[in-house]
């Protein structure tokens, strides 16, 4: 996966050949690859009638890349969890993939700027079941009725708007006995 400032996610993809199976056709694209395809290119890895709708890039991934520089992660937890996807207006269901958070740059740690972005599956969606999206926090809901308690309409809470340091409150430096007590510093007696 690369991520580049204002573009969507883009993937490597080694094509397998493999819609030549059971057919007469030469196996043209097997081993192929192509660099950098863009999210709304893929879909789900399961057979279909027809393929999805392609959802326009600015549904498939409202917020662009932030940063050349991410992580990727699974939410361990989350994973095995339905999923609701916001999109367009609607709500999906959908399954969990992976998360990809951005860092270094302007945006992307400035904190009330930060997205990350799930990607996942959509499932019985329609025309657009097994497109797969990148949704940040504010378009998507994890369920789990083993764990918590999913919540109705929007959380009543604003985004962080701030940066938080363990050094930025001068009682800090005024403790020098709490600033410098150690593993290592002897117990006094009393």
């Amino acid at each position: 996966m690369t991520t580049m400032p204002n573009r969507t996610l883009s993937f490597q993809v080694i094509f397998t050949g493999c819609e030549s199976d059971d057919t007469d056709d030469p196996n043209v694209h097997g081993g192929a690859m192509w660099a950098r395809m863009p999210l709304t290119a893929l879909v789900a890895d399961v057979p279909y009638e027809e393929w999805p709708t392609e959802l326009p890039p600015y549904l498939a991934q409202p917020w662009d890349c932030m940063s050349h520089y991410h992580a990727v992660y699974k939410i361990e937890r989350a994973t095995p969890a339905p999923w609701i996807a916001k999109v367009d207006g609607e709500f999906y269901p959908a399954k969990y993939y992976f998360t990809v958070d951005y860092t270094d740059s302007e945006v992307a740690d400035h904190p009330a700027q930060h997205k990350q972005s799930h990607v996942l599956e959509l499932l019985d969606a329609g025309e657009y079941t097994g497109n797969i999206v990148a949704l940040p926090n504010n378009r998507v809901r994890v369920t789990h009725p083993a764990w918590f308690e999913t919540g109705q309409g929007a959380p009543d809470f604003r985004p962080n708007q701030h940066t938080f340091n363990s050094k930025e409150n001068v009682s800090y430096v005024w403790d020098t006995e709490r600033v410098f007590n150690n593993l290592y510093k002897e117990e006094e007696n009393g």
